[in-house]
């Protein structure tokens, strides 16, 4: 009789190495399948943090851009015209042989003006600051005196639009208008009621009157007909110009 014995360990290392054939088939596919869900992450992520950074890049540069044009010095021009305190149509032999003068600074953009009036030198005239929105169709009077605004809707019969207005201010610094001869025209202004919510005056006449008493105004012709005249105790007078005209602006309480 032949007798068959096998080695236990070689047997175990038969059935080990049978164990090891297994794990090494299936093995390749595990690690595939592990580092695909991470590439997935890792785009995921990826995605996110340039979506982040596109939005602070685009809150940065929209920023910067109201920055630049709401506080940024724009150019100033530097403008003075002489007039006759005559109407336009009477005989020059009226005129008198000193012409007064009114000089003025202004600041130009695409919607607003904004005009430094400074006290006269030899005619009457209160300093002032005027400034027009062209967007929001109203101008605001500050009485550098007083501290005190007055806002009224924007009157485009007399205020030029920004770029005539440019036109005219550059006119005025070469010399072109250097003996020109304008004239005056005359408004009476009627202070009406205050202003509670100086936020719906929008920014640069809220920037312009924030922490003074600011009030409305409309011309004295559009009051009613009980309103009488105050005296010059109860009134300005601001004279300044933003056409080829000289305007004097009287502003009155009701």
């Amino acid at each position: 009789m032949v007798k068959l014995a096998f080695n236990s360990a070689l047997a175990q290392k038969a059935l080990q190495g049978k164990d090891t054939g297994l794990v090494s088939e299936k093995d390749p596919e595990a690690p595939k399948c592990a580092a695909s869900s991470s590439d997935q992450e890792s785009t995921g992520r990826c995605l996110l943090t340039l979506l982040g950074l596109a939005f602070i890049l685009s809150g940065i540069i929209v920023g910067a851009a109201c920055l630049y044009r709401y506080y940024t010095p724009k150019r100033m021009y530097h403008g003075t015209l002489q007039f006759s305190e005559v109407s336009s149509g009477a005989a020059a032999e009226g005129q008198p042989y000193y012409l007064p003068r009114v000089e003025e600074e202004v600041e130009i953009s695409d919607n607003m003006a904004a005009i430094s009036v400074p006290p006269p030198r030899f005619a009457q005239g209160d300093p002032a600051y005027i400034l027009h929105d062209f967007n929001r169709k109203l101008t605001a009077y500050l009485d550098l005196t007083l501290r005190t605004c007055f806002v009224i809707p924007l009157n485009t019969s007399v205020v030029l639009p920004p770029q005539d207005l440019t036109d005219l201010f550059r006119q005025l610094m070469s010399g072109s208008y250097s003996n020109y001869r304008s004239y005056l025209v005359q408004e009476d202004l009627v202070v009406t009621e205050r202003v509670r919510d100086i936020m719906e005056m929008g920014f640069y006449i809220r920037r312009l009157c924030e922490g003074k008493d600011t009030y409305r105004m409309q011309h004295r012709s559009q009051t009613p007909a009980g309103i009488q005249k105050r005296s010059v105790e109860d009134c300005f007078t601001i004279r300044h110009f933003e056409n080829t005209f000289i305007t004097e602006t009287r502003i009155c309480s009701a």
